[in-house]
């Protein structure tokens, strides 16, 4: 990447790229969506949960190999939000479409290989990762791995095409279909686990089908004639080897940090493997609880990449920081209500999971403290990010949250959570802490500038 000179501007508020209505109409949806998602997890854990504590444990290990597939797929495809945005922000429609042509299928072919490999090496992943656990929850993850396995290349599409349209202000269409794939997902739940009485494979099988349907649907919708990033109807494809390489220059880096951030968190998720199996089951549920509690921030840093991008693409910078603080603003206030709104509900999210009271009292535990870190060292350390690679300085990023990754969530969950003596709380004090060394990595890179003299297109 390339730097750039700054010009000198000023905020002129008449011309603003992104009114309050357009971020609301923007952000809204992204959020409903967000809570859809996550409901597919949360609907296969309450309903898994009458199949037993092992069964819980067994979905949720699988739940993280999963997550880390999908936040790779994630940060792929930011890669075209960023690229096709910053055209769209220069008004060249003809490159921003193309962009996003070369990003599905760049990322559709990455899928399969990812599948091959997930099945190739199935025994060896679980194994390795989590071949300390009880043999009946290796049993149940082995089970569960098999059929949702097979919905990698549904993960890839739907974020592909959903990047695609979040690109151009409409978060609208993914939120529809996300909400139809969870009508499918927990309308199969109940049927295969209530009605025929399945095993784990009456939560998998849903989950994999309502992927695949959200996915097909959503690549139709990009091939709409009066859609402004219209996709070719076709299954010939050129590969444009120069902006495939623009689209990987922004999608790379984030995907290895996101990767390797998931996979931190299944080294954790191993450490508190070996304290047994009420441990993995707090660790579980209360890691649902923690994803809601910082759900509008994940729903609002996704649109956020789609608003830094047109603004730079714009070349204004100014409106950049404006929306950078704005945005950053909107997070705070949003995890507080959320997290209130979750607290007074524990009672009744507890009742729904048959749990231990020791597993209960350590649910209570996480949830709480998640819930007062993620109100104030959260967002800079999450949200800032999103405008350094929305301006093409990835690099940075990913190297920060790596290195911190490293040294303070893994090497410090072992130090609290074993060596210590503390248990899985330790590993969550350790989260805590690396997320703190990033704030204060990402608050002195923003003050620098450093991020606003990249150069993407």
């Amino acid at each position: 990447m390339k730097f750039t000179e700054i010009p000198k501007q000023q905020l002129n508020i008449k011309q603003l790229l992104f009114s309050n209505r357009d971020l609301w109409n923007l952000f809204y949806p992204l959020l409903v969506e967000q809570f859809l998602v996550l409901g597919v997890g949360l609907a296969d854990s309450i309903m898994v949960s009458s199949l037993g504590e092992a069964a819980v444990s067994g979905v949720s290990l699988v739940d993280f190999i999963m997550m880390l597939i999908i936040f790779v797929f994630i940060a792929l495809s930011a890669g075209g939000t960023v690229i096709a945005g910053q055209y769209l922000g220069r008004k060249d429609i003809v490159m921003a479409q193309k962009a996003a042509d070369q990003l599905v299928w760049y990322v559709g072919l990455f899928s399969l290989a990812i599948t091959a490999f997930a099945y190739i090496f199935k025994d060896f992943i679980l194994g390795t990762v989590f071949g300390s656990v009880a043999p009946d929850v290796m049993l149940n993850a082995n089970k569960y791995f098999l059929v949702v396995a097979a919905s990698i290349p549904a993960i890839a599409l739907f974020h592909a095409g959903s990047a695609i349209f979040k690109t151009t202000g409409d978060s609208k269409t993914s939120m529809k279909i996300v909400i139809i794939m969870n009508i499918i997902n927990i309308a199969g739940n109940a049927f295969f686990i209530y009605v025929l009485h399945w095993d784990i494979i009456g939560v998998a099988l849903p989950t994999t089908v309502s992927r695949y349907f959200s996915a097909i649907i959503m690549i139709f919708l990009t091939t709409r004639p009066k859609f402004i990033l219209q996709l070719p109807r076709t299954l010939q494809h050129n590969f444009d080897w120069k902006m495939v390489k623009r689209l990987l220059n922004i999608g790379v880096p984030y995907g290895i940090e996101n990767g390797l951030f998931q996979l931190g968190r299944i080294a954790v998720v191993s450490i508190v493997a070996t304290y047994g199996t009420s441990a993995i089951a707090a660790n579980a549920v209360g890691g649902m609880i923690a994803v809601f509690e910082v759900l509008p921030g994940m729903a609002i840093n996704a649109g956020m990449a789609t608003v830094i991008a047109r603004c730079i693409g714009a070349n204004d910078f100014v409106q950049a920081k404006y929306y950078t603080k704005k945005i950053i603003k909107i997070v705070f206030v949003s995890h507080f209500v959320m997290s209130i709104l979750l607290l007074a509900s524990m009672p009744l999210i507890l009742k729904v999971y048959t749990l231990t009271p020791e597993t209960t009292a350590m649910v209570w535990k996480i949830a709480l403290w998640h819930a007062v870190f993620a109100l104030f060292i959260w967002p800079p350390s999450f949200s800032l990010p999103m405008t350094f690679r929305a301006a093409g300085d990835v690099r940075f990023p990913m190297y920060a949250g790596i290195g911190s990754m490293l040294l303070f969530r893994i090497v410090f969950a072992y130090i609290f959570g074993t060596i210590m003596g503390i248990g899985v709380f330790g590993t969550w004090m350790a989260m805590f802490l690396d997320w703190f060394v990033r704030d204060l990595l990402f608050i002195f890179r923003y003050l620098s500038g450093k991020w606003m003299k990249y150069k993407s297109i």
